[in-house]
């Protein structure tokens, strides 16, 4: 082989190389709120406030729950109001449409005001058994729900429930993301769907080794998912997966996070363990 041919081979191999490693992200620990927020299984950070708004169930996930709450959180993990919302059974996913808050009970969604915290509506979901993440199309005003418990998928529109979609290849869905006029999916066997709405086309991104507990949009079809156990992953725009974090040994649950993307921070919920972590990504 010439020096000529081994040259350009060289170079290929370490243009390669670098995309890749172009590619993934690194995570650092920034920090841990106190064990005040008790079960906490979902954050959403609302950038209008610049606050964090982190769901606690307080509990077991049973209709018999009625003490779950909504806490208040700024970007330093200080609370601001431990119980901006009360009263709540089961708390999961939210989201934020104007100036509502919606959030999952155990068969409906909750309607909140997001000024006062005051529970202005309350959306039954039929047949629901284990209601669990929520995301918004906020050009159509459209709020997405799964059903853990059935596999399914709901759409509240103008104030009514219908079902979007049932059925093989859903099981056990939880974690919502929209963006680009798709609806991100995660699947009970750790699939990554994207479902077009106005077709019912489902198409795979990605899978991981479990279920999908949140998702959050990074750009440019890159993602963070979680799972629940405990396992963080990066997702790449080619549909290959980078595992980031895993504090499963430690019995440390990873359940529905948040994104900042112009801090470039992480808002992690740690379910059992009664904290949010902040990570920052790069």
């Amino acid at each position: 082989m010439s020096k000529s041919l081994l040259f350009v081979l060289a170079g290929l191999f370490a243009g390669t190389l670098s995309a890749s490693q172009a590619q993934t992200v690194e995570l650092t620990p920034v920090w841990e709120s106190d064990t005040t927020l008790r079960t906490p299984e979902s954050v959403l950070f609302e950038p209008g406030q610049n606050v964090l708004y982190v769901a606690c169930i307080n509990g077991g996930p049973s209709l018999e729950n009625k003490n779950s709450y909504i806490a208040k959180v700024g970007l330093d993990g200080k609370v601001i109001k431990l119980k901006f919302a009360e009263n709540l059974n089961s708390t999961k996913g939210m989201g934020v449409l104007g100036d509502k808050l919606y959030v999952t009970e155990m068969t409906q969604v909750a309607e909140i005001d997001l000024a006062t915290g005051k529970i202005l509506n309350r959306y039954p979901v039929e047949g629901a058994k284990f209601l669990n993440d929520i995301a918004i199309d906020t050009k159509k005003r459209v709020v997405y729900v799964t059903d853990s418990g059935h596999g399914k998928v709901w759409a509240l529109n103008g104030g009514k429930m219908g079902l979007v979609l049932e059925g093989d290849p859903l099981k056990g869905t939880n974690g919502l993301l929209f963006e680009n006029n798709q609806l991100l999916i995660g699947n009970g066997d750790g699939t990554l769907f994207s479902l077009d709405p106005a077709t019912k086309k489902l198409s795979t991104i990605a899978k991981v080794s479990g279920g999908i507990d949140g998702i959050v949009g990074l750009g440019k079809k890159t993602y963070v998912v979680t799972e629940w156990a405990g396992k963080v992953w990066y997702v790449k725009a080619d549909g290959t997966t980078e595992l980031k974090s895993d504090t499963s040994p430690q019995k440390i649950n990873s359940a529905d996070l948040a994104y900042n993307p112009k801090a470039k921070v992480l808002y992690i919920p740690t379910f059992f363990h009664n904290t949010v972590k902040a990570v920052s990504i790069k």
